[in-house]
């Protein structure tokens, strides 16, 4: 997993690879009432609307999540692109980023699949959201998408 930044916009780069099939992965993905599974317990992750059927583009989901200091946020995101099998895009539209705008790979290799995850987002407060980052919005990114990668190990085994 990588974070870098261009100017005030940030990136995250994660890839991994399973040893399943493209629609099994489509199939835990695009279901939004997987992400519960794959964030931390300590972030009381909940599903508020949206994610009562299967993934669409125009989709709408609302959440509640609790990131930092036990303070709940409501986090709003629109599927904005999808191709079955291969892509989806999550966009927010209300929540605790300027920008969120997340995009998910499947793609088929020998042995498995490959997933991958690139995220481009900003923070809120400027300068001080800029010298936040590096502190606080950083570190747990990081660790919210290690606890996530090594769920994903558990459900579905890791080819290297």
């Amino acid at each position: 997993m990588v974070i870098s930044s261009h100017g005030t916009i940030y990136n995250l780069y994660s890839k991994q690879t399973f040893p399943i099939t493209v629609e099994v992965a489509w199939e835990f993905l695009s279901n939004p009432k997987n992400l519960k599974k794959i964030t931390p317990e300590y972030m009381s992750f909940d599903i508020v609307s949206g994610g009562d059927r299967p993934m669409f583009s125009g989709q709408i989901i609302q959440y509640v999540v609790t990131p930092i200091f036990g303070i709940k946020t409501k986090w709003v995101t629109e599927i904005t692109h999808l191709v079955k099998n291969e892509y989806f895009v999550d966009e927010q539209r209300f929540g605790p980023y300027v920008l969120w705008h997340h995009k998910h790979f499947i793609k088929e290799i020998g042995g498995g699949v490959e997933i991958e995850d690139i995220i481009d987002y900003k923070v809120p407060f400027g300068f001080l959201g800029r010298i936040f980052h590096p502190i606080m919005v950083k570190p747990k990114l990081k660790e919210i998408f290690k606890f996530r990668s090594e769920k994903l190990k558990d459900l579905f085994g890791i080819i290297g």
